[in-house]
């Protein structure tokens, strides 16, 4: 496992999920959302988002996160693994709607000096709302990672659905997930040097919210999902 797609509704956990894989594996890490959302909710014209995200693909290993139909099959004809972080709706919702209070009463910056705000909070447009987009999706993705896991188009892909924060870190927890990282880095050319972070090359300045839920959303509102 040395490219891997992480994917799952927003408010899962997922974008932490991400940071500790690649940090175990010593890879870059990529939040998807820190490239599509430019200042003022801007969304980067397709032609350089496809272009930024095939630099990084390119790649011997990274962790990226996302969902982003208009990039998946950049991501998935390169990427080893898919894991998928499939919490219940419940489950997703109470942490998104934490995660958005925290946000919002703080002000804090997520990409590119982008912030979510307490407002978004009464909006019942998903364009606009973080916590209105997680629930109206759920059902959504887990119909399309369903779908996806069954399609022979996917058949180099190893899927990993993880339905907990307990599956989750017992994952992270796998000796055969620690052994195959420590392999890869104890070979010629392998990167032998502890790792701070999740890696240098992590885009994603919205960082960690809250101990209960720790992970920037797929699309924040306000501008082009680009079939998110």
């Amino acid at each position: 496992m040395r490219r891997v797609s992480v994917v799952g509704n927003s408010g899962s956990g997922k974008t932490t999920l991400g940071k500790r894989l690649a940090a175990l594996l010593r890879v870059p890490f990529l939040e998807l959302d820190s490239v599509q959302h430019q200042p003022n909710w801007e969304p980067l014209p397709l032609e350089e988002f496809r272009a930024r995200v095939a630099a990084v693909v390119a790649g011997d290993g990274w962790v990226i996160d996302g969902n982003y139909r208009a990039v998946r099959d950049l991501v998935w004809a390169r990427a080893d693994t898919v894991i998928w972080f499939d919490l219940p709706r419940g489950t997703v919702m109470r942490q998104v709607i934490r995660r958005t209070i925290l946000r919002g009463a703080m002000r804090k910056e997520l990409w590119n000096g982008n912030r979510e705000t307490l407002r978004s909070l009464l909006s019942w447009d998903p364009e606009k709302s973080v916590v209105r987009w997680a629930w109206v999706k759920h059902a959504d993705y887990r119909r399309r990672y369903s779908e996806a896991s069954a399609d022979p188009a996917s058949a180099h892909l190893r899927f990993v659905r993880l339905r907990s924060r307990a599956e989750a870190d017992a994952f992270l927890c796998d000796d055969a997930l620690l052994d195959a990282s420590r392999r890869d880095h104890a070979s010629p050319g392998g990167d032998a040097s502890p790792r701070d972070d999740a890696s240098p090359g992590d885009t994603s300045p919205g960082g960690d919210a809250s101990p209960g839920d720790t992970s920037p959303r797929d699309d924040v509102g306000g501008g082009t999902h680009l079939g998110e």
